[in-house]
């Protein structure tokens, strides 16, 4: 008699700048065909997952995850650094899926952290994480994405435990044999309110506030924010022109120590990413260690791990010991793990848009 053929799983990561996909043959199989699109080339999601299955030389399969930068909140799906606008329930229509299942980007980063390998995790600073504790996550890219993992101590309708790919019950490397069960976290903490420590920061973030209203956390801690901060940076010294005039240029400048001002840009930056860092895992109370992807912090190498943030994460006053003891974590750039936490999200969460 024949076997049934496991249905296949399209799986997307959707940036404000880049949108990258993967497939699975089934649930168990490994992630393959990774592929990153420039958003900028479609007009619409659609477009882009057309040509990623074209490209791949792949059909549309009956299942899809997806994690996108922007909250989920309905059926209709705006995203927030980027003119992406789509309906869920047309969108599966129109691709002829079975079922679509959308979530924010960090929440699928966030399902993914807990099976992350040791090597695609480089720590920074000291701490220890504690095992069945609450888990940070964040990270600043086009904008600034952060999310968590709660962790309960019961079974009871429990949105997710994390599993092993051959789908038995994971201990996360620690021999527990009884893991926690998490909640992931669908949040829009890269709004919140940004604090200046110094003087100098709060001259940067007052030409901020003038400029856009509310200085929030995303305006600074971002590749557009990055930028920002250095205009701002030079607004209050009176220079001009500046000498940076992309993301790119601020962060080539600072680590080739070419531009003091893009340096110190640089550095704030950090700082206030430590600060952000900070504040999550002291309201998270996440002794599970705080995680940092995204497409900047990964890429600056060992310069970051020397940078203020791990000492604008521990400068909460009484509350020091208590941030020095948990860990914080840089994941690896070359990894794609909200693809893998986009999979578990279809395992694991309800919901999404089904036929």
């Amino acid at each position: 008699m024949n076997q049934p053929i496991p249905p296949a799983r399209l799986l997307g990561d959707i940036g404000g700048t880049n949108a990258r996909f993967g497939w699975q043959a089934d649930r168990t199989a490994p992630i393959e065909q990774v592929r990153t699109l420039h958003c900028a080339d479609f007009a619409t999601l659609e477009d882009a997952i057309r040509a990623y299955l074209q490209g791949a030389a792949l059909g549309v399969p009956p299942t899809c995850g997806i994690g996108i930068a922007t909250p989920i909140t309905g059926d209709a799906v705006h995203m927030t650094n980027h003119h992406w606008t789509f309906s869920q329930r047309a969108l599966r229509e129109r691709l002829g899926l079975d079922r679509l299942l959308v979530i924010n980007d960090f929440t699928a980063l966030a399902l993914a952290v807990p099976v992350l390998d040791a090597g695609a995790l480089r720590q920074v600073g000291s701490g220890s994480a504690v095992t069945g504790s609450a888990i940070g996550v964040l990270g600043p890219g086009t904008g600034l994405g952060v999310s968590g993992l709660v962790p309960r101590g019961d079974d009871a309708d429990a949105w997710y435990r994390m599993r092993d790919d051959d789908g038995d019950v994971g201990n996360f490397g620690d021999g527990n044999a009884n893991p926690p069960i998490y909640l992931p976290l669908q949040g829009e903490g890269g709004h919140v309110t940004l604090a200046a420590e110094t003087a100098r920061e709060f001259a940067a973030l007052e030409v901020l506030r003038r400029r856009y209203g509310h200085a929030s956390a995303e305006r600074v801690v971002s590749g557009q924010g990055l930028l920002d901060l250095c205009l701002a940076l030079c607004e209050v010294d009176g220079i001009t022109p500046s000498p940076a005039a992309t993301p790119a240029d601020v962060t080539r400048q600072a680590l080739d120590a070419s531009s003091p001002i893009c340096l110190e840009a640089l550095q704030m930056f950090c700082g206030f990413l430590g600060s952000v860092a900070g504040n999550l895992a002291l309201t998270l109370g996440a002794q599970g260690g705080v995680y940092i992807g995204g497409g900047i912090v990964p890429r600056l190498g060992a310069w970051f791990d020397t940078s203020p943030f791990r000492a604008r994460f521990e400068a909460k006053g009484r509350f020091r010991d208590y941030l020095a003891s948990i860990p914080t974590f840089v994941i690896d750039a070359n990894v794609a793990p909200s693809l893998a936490g986009a999979a578990r999200a279809l395992d694991s969460m309800p919901g999404g848009s089904a036929t």
